[in-house]
């Protein structure tokens, strides 16, 4: 006992020394990201801060694998009954979201997370500027340098946001339900969904590049998707919210993501109707384009969507991944059989025609 006393001492006096640097790099890493902090610096400095981060993260590598140990878990604020990742929200920028009032030139693309929405956006922002968007330095820089997303501390704020366009549109991103946000008549709204399982699968690929050792398991995030903890609400009700929208308001468009898989250039052509666009066939033929795959991979690191973390740089994986129309059958049956079980419980009665368009 004389011995092991001494030994469990020093083990515990390293183990909260690791997690008080844990906790201190943490903070001076969101010192460095939040706000416009990280995306509005020209690529190399991004690509030098992002390089500084990762290292950091690997020299605490250790300690993260002993929080790794930890029951499983997102981090999630909460605010008036509606939650977010903690990373990149709070309740204050929630309230103000929620608070916000749109002006006749803002364009909002709004998804359930993993939706499509950076798909979404690249579509609309070269459509807006007709197949001429730029994002290197002499350009826009970055997608969120340029589109704010509302209710995150992280990108543009919505007061420096670009205006775009000879119209001069600010495109705005939010995953919010419709009936949490402020109706604009005079404001335009995009929202995409997606399969319901391929959208989990996209989630659990999501965390796990940006949690890294600290991604819960499968089975923990399947039992969180299918409950009123996920964040943003459910699959089932985010998507009839913007549902009952889109069937009561003309500036409201609903896409379904397979629709962008199976036809892009008509989707460009709804975009441009809904803005009041006219575009030229080469200009059209630049959007689609632009908004491909292929170009998107090419240039992917202007289209990331959260900052680095240290976190990370200990995972392996890709932000962009090609969707496709089978993407659900990566999960198992069981897994799909939940999932497609809850969505037709939620949806029983409502507006929405789940079978209509995802079948058994």
């Amino acid at each position: 006992m004389t011995i092991l006393l001494p030994l469990t001492i020093t083990a515990l006096v390293l183990l909260l020394s690791g997690v008080a640097a844990f906790v201190i790099a943490l903070r001076r890493t969101a010192a460095e990201t939040t706000g416009n902090r990280y995306y509005g610096r020209p690529a190399k400095e991004r690509a030098a801060l992002k390089r500084r981060i990762f290292a950091r993260g690997r020299r605490l590598a250790p300690i993260v694998g002993l929080l790794a140990r930890l029951p499983d878990r997102l981090p999630t604020v909460e605010y008036d009954g509606l939650g977010a990742p903690s990373t990149g929200t709070s309740p204050a920028s929630l309230a103000a979201a929620m608070q916000f009032v749109p002006d006749p030139g803002d364009v909002f693309v709004a998804t359930q997370m993993k939706c499509g929405t950076t798909w979404m956006q690249q579509l609309v922002y070269e459509t807006m500027l007709r197949g001429h968007g730029d994002f290197g330095d002499g350009g826009h820089g970055h997608l969120y340098a340029t589109s704010p997303w509302l209710e995150a501390t992280f990108g543009v704020p919505l007061q420096d946001a670009p205006r775009l366009g000879v119209e001069r549109w600010r495109l705005i991103k939010t995953h919010m339900p419709a009936d949490r946000l402020r109706f604009s008549p005079d404001a335009r709204y995009v929202y995409v969904t997606r399969h319901p399982v391929a959208c989990f699968e996209s989630i659990v690929d999501f965390v796990r590049l940006l949690a890294g050792p600290l991604a819960p398991s499968r089975e923990w995030l399947l039992d969180w998707y299918l409950s009123d903890r996920m964040w943003w609400r459910a699959w089932p009700e985010n998507v009839e919210s913007w549902w009952r929208l889109a069937q009561a308001h003309d500036n409201v468009l609903f896409v379904h993501y397979e629709e962008m898989l199976a036809d892009l250039p008509r989707i460009v052509d709804r975009i441009a109707a809904l803005l009041g666009v006219e575009l030229a066939s080469t200009e059209r033929d630049a959007v689609v384009r632009k908004s491909g795959f292929d170009y998107m991979k090419a240039n992917e690191e202007v289209f990331e969507m959260s900052p680095p973390s240290m976190l990370q740089g200990l995972s392996a994986g890709a932000f962009l991944k090609l969707g496709t129309l089978d993407r659900q059958n990566e999960a198992s049956r069981p897994e799909r059989a939940r999932i497609m079980a809850f969505c037709r419980e939620r949806l029983a009665g409502s507006t929405y025609p789940f079978e209509r368009f995802y079948p058994p």
